[in-house]
């Protein structure tokens, strides 16, 4: 970006300030790569991912940051971009897995500078208070909790650094869009009731306690997570049965309407919230921007591997038993979420389409024969020896 061009980056800047949606401004998110616009003017920073966009309200000062879990999944992608962008990291793990690995995307030069740079504490979570001790008088100004499940597990944290004389200034929970009530009215909006009875209550009690602890915090309910290093068999369960050259059992009529989102957008829309006034005791779906079939889904991940369109079987599930096993990935209806929410108070907005998303979790986790775990076809070969097509047991991988 040269300086003959910032008179339109204020231009842009003051479009959203007045509320304008991004796809009206007159610049493109890729020409603004590195810099961070903010009502005091125009800041020029280092060179970041290509297309990331960075406007706020206000400059964002480098913040102490602990990031509850963070060598896993979400995190592990979290922590780079905030180290990136200049903030102090620290892990909580309990110290079983490494606490910097190198993934796919990662350069030399990356990587190194990434785990040079990143903290850790120790610690297991459960004892409530072994993480009070750890943390009390450690300064930390924003909490990514990325792993919390109970609201129990939040306690102990805010005891340590909330309250008066403590520094926490920001609390950012990762709860799950699992916590809606379903409903006839789709897509879910922030404001939907919520089902207590749901198997993620202990989400919806986290943000409780947050909302009554008076702290600033921002929860973040993802859908469908997908990409490199995904634990929960999403994409993984239609890459296991492409590359076999299975036919994909799918449940009803294929027809049911659900929604995924990339793990780096995820995270994009996370350092989003950091210091950002907009954010301030708000929830906000976080996914793709479109919608997807069940069928959608399996022809997408068979695009993303280059492999050709397999063959779906459609089955009723009240016809099986299935034991404690699943036959399909995904919740068995509509199952989907606005997020005009974030795009407009965050200025946030995906960069992966599905299957250049899912293209992207192929060539760095599945295509390179790492997955969570080994293929299991029982629960198809029931399936299909039922609707008589035993045959294909013994497929052959393309």
């Amino acid at each position: 970006l040269t300086r003959e061009q910032v008179p339109s980056v204020r231009t842009l800047h003051s479009a959203i300030m007045q509320g304008q949606t991004m796809s009206k401004a007159p610049l493109r998110a890729k020409a603004f790569s590195g810099v961070r616009v903010n009502a005091k003017g125009v800041k020029y920073g280092t060179t970041g991912r290509a297309a990331r966009l960075a406007v706020s309200c206000s400059a964002v000062e480098p913040k102490k940051i602990l990031m509850m879990g963070g060598t896993r999944f979400i995190g592990v992608y979290l922590a780079r971009q905030l180290v990136e962008a200049g903030h102090e990291v620290t892990l909580y793990t309990r110290g079983k897995k490494p606490v910097t690995y190198k993934i796919a995307d990662d350069t030399e030069d990356g990587y190194y500078k990434f785990a040079r740079s990143v903290k850790h504490i120790a610690g297991d979570r459960q004892d409530f208070d072994d993480v009070r001790r750890k943390l009390s008088g450690s300064g930390f100004q924003v909490v990514f909790d990325i792993n919390g499940r109970e609201a129990v597990e939040a306690d102990p944290i805010l005891d340590a650094l909330a309250g008066r004389g403590g520094s926490l200034e920001q609390y950012i929970y990762c709860s799950s869009a699992g916590v809606y009530l379903k409903s006839d009215q789709m897509p879910h909006r922030e404001e939907d009731a919520v089902d207590p009875k749901s198997r993620h209550k202990g989400k919806l009690d986290t943000e409780e306690l947050l909302r009554r602890s008076g702290v600033n915090f921002t929860s973040i309910r993802p859908v469908y997570i997908y990409g490199p290093l995904n634990y929960n068999p999403v994409e993984e369960y239609f890459f296991h049965r492409i590359k076999a050259g299975r036919p994909i059992v799918v449940p009803g009529s294929g027809m049911q309407v659900t929604q995924l989102g990339h793990v780096k957008d995820l995270a994009d829309a996370f350092q989003a919230c950091v210091g950002n006034p907009n954010a301030e005791r708000q929830v906000f779906n976080i996914s793709g921007e479109r919608f997807v079939t069940f069928d959608g889904i399996a022809k997408a991940c068979a695009k993303a591997a280059g492999a050709p369109e397999p063959e779906l079987v459609h089955f009723n599930p009240k016809d099986f038993d299935f034991g404690k096993k699943k036959a399909f990935p995904m919740r068995d209806q509509h199952f989907y979420a606005s997020i005009d929410k974030a795009q407009k108070l965050l200025g946030w907005t995906p960069k992966f389409g599905l299957v250049d998303g899912l293209k992207d979790s192929y060539d760095k986790d599945f295509g390179l024969g790492q997955f969570r775990k080994a293929a299991d076809f029982e629960v198809d070969d029931m399936i299909l020896e039922k609707l008589g097509k035993k045959s294909y047991a013994k497929a052959h991988s393309w």
